[in-house]
């Protein structure tokens, strides 16, 4: 069987420009660092003793910027595990076959996908106190972060769950699966796998929206970060600013490349496995095996 073909395969000249191409973009890349190098370098920045400070305990950085990514990995964490678990109910929700909860479900995930979460943090934290609801700063921030996460997650499931070929649906549905058995059994786990790499990149998008914690007040890690560079700045100025905004960024970076290969690891393990996700045998129950009574035969309904 001959293999499709979407474009036409390089030939000697291609490859060639591609990598002369690839070389220039490569060397100007390697120019801008070097000139903000230069640049750091002509400013002091790069100095030893200025980045000291974000190790040294007798300042309180290495604290503070503890403190500050327990809260933003207190704070995810939350957002994560219900936005998922919400969002997984919601998807189930507007593929049902009743019109109402379709249309109950369709209407929260529009409204809060269509609302930037900036303003539903908002929302939480300073609307509510008016009809005498409190919220905590934590408690805002993570409920904003359900909220807009669930609906977009809710479409991730959604379109996974729709992605796998009707013929499995249709032919547990033949053998007398419930509904809600296909869709636990045969479709969620495979369109898991499918979905992994989508739903570990929203989840990268909670934890960075997890800074918008800064606006009211929750000591995430962009707050901590913000308040050594003022602490630091009463005695010092701005000589440290630079390092102390640079090590947020990176303990970013670092959470965020530890999420995804956590994501590379878990899809690795799936393909080892003898069988598909979700395709592997399974003992049916009793009420829906081949050849006994009538469940066979029964409705999928």
């Amino acid at each position: 069987m001959t293999t499709p073909v979407l474009f036409d395969i390089p030939g000697p000249r291609a490859r060639a420009r591609i990598r002369i191409g690839t070389g220039i973009g490569i060397l100007l890349i390697l120019g801008i660092l070097a000139v903000v190098l230069v640049r750091l370098a002509g400013n002091g920045q790069l100095e030893a003793q200025r980045w000291a400070v974000l190790f040294d305990a007798r300042t309180g950085v290495p604290q503070t910027l503890g403190r500050a990514l327990v809260n933003t990995l207190q704070v995810a964490a939350v957002g994560m595990v219900v936005a998922t678990l919400l969002g997984l109910l919601l998807a189930v929700g507007r593929l049902s076959d009743h019109r109402p909860v379709r249309w109950l479900v369709g209407t929260y995930i529009e409204f809060f996908r269509a609302i930037p979460l900036l303003v539903v943090i908002f929302a939480l934290y300073f609307v509510l106190p008016k009809y005498d609801i409190e919220l905590s700063a934590f408690q805002a921030l993570a409920g904003g972060l359900i909220l807009y996460n669930s609906a977009v997650l809710a479409e991730i499931f959604r379109a996974g769950i729709l992605s796998i070929d009707k013929g499995q649906r249709e032919a547990a549905f033949g053998i007398g699966m419930r509904k809600y058995q296909v869709m636990s059994l045969v479709l969620l786990p495979q369109a898991t796998r499918r979905m992994l790499p989508v739903l570990i990149a929203q989840l990268v998008v909670l934890l960075k929206d997890s800074s918008l914690g800064f606006i009211i007040g929750y000591f995430e890690l962009l707050r901590g970060a913000r308040s050594l560079v003022e602490f630091f700045s009463l005695s010092f100025g701005n000589q440290y600013t630079f390092q102390l905004y640079v090590a947020a960024g990176l303990i970013y970076i670092v959470i965020n490349v530890l999420l995804s290969q956590l994501a590379n690891l878990v899809e690795r393990r799936t393909r080892r496995r003898p069988t598909t996700a979700g395709t592997q045998a399974m003992e049916l129950p009793a009420d829906v095996q081949m050849g006994q009574g009538g469940g066979a035969a029964a409705s999928p309904r």
